[in-house]
């Protein structure tokens, strides 16, 4: 299996699987000298991790990092930075029914056609379990931007039918965590809760958005042609499980103005360049230029339900299956830190590229 490392120059590389002995990453191409605070990578594990409040699965994994190489008296040195973090709370039995059976809308009948070999348990490498390596690379990306004074917000805008239309600079970020589902606004937060909750009672599962927004970010990140730096956040994000849509700025919203209602406009303000609007989403041509950052991103329903589906086994064989096991019934408020990951590794790296563009 090819395509386990994202990155050009700052570059991750995971490995494992949801039951296996642990899941794991290498880091290439971080700086050396950079002071690490592992346990602001340990707190974004945290939000990530399973078990956290009553809307999530069960499962309790206590997603401690144990760093094997690349830092040295609490300072990166240049060289690769391996980690792992072990699976303590498995229970394989849960997913026997499923080792002939291909459940609708996983990953279990494509690997069964290309590899003819596949992890069942938890869905092996398909596994949501996989972005722990993502959160944990990204968090390392995050404190090398944090010394550009770059800030990554990333918050819950809708799930199911419940969807918040306030635009995030009226909203106060910093209440992002307060919520169960990761919504800073309280009104839609409660509606989101109980619409998760009544879900759940009916063994059915909900998806959901998640607004990302990047301020301060540097002027010139970002390659013109085949690297863009919006290409490169949609490649990303396409990347997360259950991610099915990506939109930046205006988005598709955008097919719907004139030309004379979008264009930004550039202005003079405090002696900076800037536009009065932001319907590009901070990327011109490509390249960042120094307005807010700003895009959605579209999670499916989670595909594991807790009542009867019929399916195919595979032998070809119609077979009814029941859903049982440990399993979140909306994904999305575990998967901000993940989309805040994604987003910092993106950045990262063009930081890096660019640093090689003008002398």
């Amino acid at each position: 299996m090819s395509g386990n490392t994202f990155g050009k120059i700052l570059q991750l590389t995971s490995f494992g699987e949801s039951h296996g002995k642990a899941i794991g990453g290498v880091i290439d191409g971080f700086p050396a000298g950079i002071k690490i605070d592992l346990s602001v990578i340990q707190h974004e594990l945290s939000r990530r991790k399973p078990g956290q409040s009553k809307l999530v699965s069960s499962r309790q994994e206590p997603d401690n990092l144990e760093i094997l190489s690349g830092i040295y008296e609490g300072y990166s040195t240049g060289t690769s930075i391996a980690f792992l973090v072990w699976n303590k709370d498995q229970k394989a039995i849960d997913y026997d029914h499923l080792k002939d059976k291909f459940r609708p809308s996983h990953a279990d009948f494509v690997y069964h056609e290309k590899y003819g070999h596949r992890d069942h348990r938890g869905g092996g490498r398909s596994s949501a379990r996989e972005t722990i390596a993502r959160v944990v690379a990204g968090s390392f990306a995050k404190i090398l931007l944090n010394k550009l004074g770059v800030s990554i917000s990333s918050y819950v805008c809708s799930i199911g039918e419940v969807t918040l239309q306030k635009d995030y600079i009226d909203l106060d970020l910093s209440k992002i965590d307060e919520s169960l589902v990761r919504c800073p606004d309280e009104e839609h937060s409660v509606k989101m809760i109980r619409q998760i909750e009544e879900t759940a009672k009916m063994g059915d599962t909900l998806g959901g958005m998640i607004k990302c927004v990047i301020q301060n970010v540097p002027i010139g990140l970002g390659e013109p042609v085949f690297d863009k730096l919006h290409a490169d956040f949609g490649k990303a994000m396409l990347s997360i499980n259950a991610v099915k849509g990506f939109e930046i700025g205006s988005g598709f919203e955008s097919t719907k103005m004139r030309g004379s209602e979008h264009n930004d406009q550039f202005v003079e303000k405090g002696g900076k360049i800037v536009t009065r609007t932001n319907f590009s989403g901070g990327v011109q041509g490509g390249i960042s230029n120094g307005m807010d950052i700003y895009f959605n991103v579209a999670f499916k329903p989670v595909a594991t339900l807790m009542k009867d589906q019929r399916t195919i086994n595979d032998q070809g064989e119609e077979v009814i299956l029941k859903g049982k096991g440990r399993h979140d019934v909306c994904v999305v408020p575990r998967a901000v830190p993940i989309v805040d990951a994604m987003a910092a590794l993106v950045l990262a790296d063009h930081y890096l590229r660019n640093l090689t563009r003008r002398i």
